[in-house]
């Protein structure tokens, strides 16, 4: 297994696309005592004043774009913030409301890597001679069966391979993750050598759009009052046993909100039909699956025949063993050795053996 994480061409061109987090900071410093021509570049991504008056912890704020160019600075890169709002809007926001509207649970991250973060970014690169680009995630690019894949990050409380299991070829082509082979503990320490201010800033967690982690208000508010509007909370039995204030506003396996009551045992969201604009409950053990079935596959390493993997279905999920059968159209269906919680609509199911990505899907 051959790694691409780390180019050695002291002199080769590269873009390194910086949040203003401890991260990415890390990884432009690290490019850039290789010996590396190195040009930071931010994304102005979303107008948080018009959903909030505060700063909320989120990547991406204008005040990380302000540590991003203070970072730029200290190293002594040039450092230029493009304003991709629209692109966003069009290909990151606008998806996540629609994937709720149609009773599933989106990750905006996956597709605001590969679309924004990757696509555009390696074009904006382009634009100044460049062909590479780098990021701080924490995975690392190899070489496997003549092809380029993704495997784990060397620390695992950080790996962040599962929101990359989408890139092309041509894509991961251009990349590098220096970061794919240090853990948090050491980047942080760096960054402290490094004098950097944010060595020790607090990590976002929630996605960057959200205010407050909020998820059914900034949906309402995108939405008319025909998507939006109140229904039937019923069990299994098909009883009615409470209402609900709009099915988008919920996610399978929750059980805040639902303001039901009288139950003896706790209850969670276990369907949603958005046609009946019905959420049915039920107790945990009717979250859990054996099977389901994942479409628009993206294959690092094609596979024609079933096979065993660890299969990730969440990004906290830490994965477990399946058989992984390819169909047809871009499909395969995943049969769980023992039943797993919360199988949810719309969020990636990601094959890996070894800790390296064979393949990954969204959930049907």
């Amino acid at each position: 297994m051959e790694h691409y994480g780390v180019k050695n061409s002291a002199a080769e061109k590269i873009v390194i696309a910086m949040s203003g987090g401890v991260d990415s900071s890390v990884a432009a410093a690290l490019l850039k005592e290789q010996g590396r021509d190195v040009v930071g570049i931010s994304l102005q991504l979303w107008n948080y004043s018009a959903d909030s008056a505060e700063r909320f912890d989120t990547c991406c704020s204008l005040d990380d774009l302000g540590d991003a160019r203070r970072v730029s600075d200290k190293i002594g890169i040039p450092f230029y913030i493009f304003n991709m709002e629209k692109e966003f809007k069009e290909e990151v926001v606008d998806y996540f409301v629609s994937e709720y509207l149609k009773a599933r649970t989106p990750i905006p991250c996956t597709l605001c890597n590969q679309k924004l973060k990757f696509d555009h970014l390696i074009s904006r690169a382009e634009g100044f001679g460049y062909q590479r680009v780098a990021t701080g995630h924490y995975a690392v690019i190899v070489k496997e069966e003549g092809r380029r894949a993704i495997k784990r990050g060397r620390d695992r409380s950080r790996d962040q391979s599962y929101f990359l299991f989408n890139l092309s070829q041509d894509q991961l082509s251009r990349l590098e993750f220096p970061l794919g082979d240090t853990d948090k503990k050491e980047v942080r320490r760096l960054a402290k050598e490094l004098g950097l201010t944010v060595a020790e800033k607090v990590e976002s967690r929630e996605i960057c759009f959200i205010p407050d982690n909020d998820y059914a208000s900034f949906i309402e508010k995108r939405v008319n009052g025909d998507t939006f509007c109140e229904g039937d909370i019923i069990n299994a039995d098909g009883e009615t046993v409470g209402r609900h204030r709009g099915y988008p506003a919920f996610t399978i396996g929750q059980r805040k909100g639902l303001n039901i009551g009288g139950l003896k045992e706790p209850h969670y969201v276990t369907a949603i039909d958005p046609d009946k604009n019905e959420i049915s409950v039920g107790p945990q053990s009717g979250l859990y699956r054996s099977e389901f079935f994942a479409d628009k596959v993206n294959w690092y390493l094609p596979r024609t025949e079933a096979f065993d993997a660890q299969v990730q279905i969440r990004y906290r999920h830490s994965g477990a063993t399946a058989r992984v059968t390819p169909l047809a159209d871009e499909r395969v269906r995943v049969e769980f050795a023992e039943p797993q919680l919360s199988v949810t609509p719309g969020q990636s199911a990601v094959f890996y053996k070894d800790d390296l990505i064979v393949g990954g899907g969204w959930i049907e």
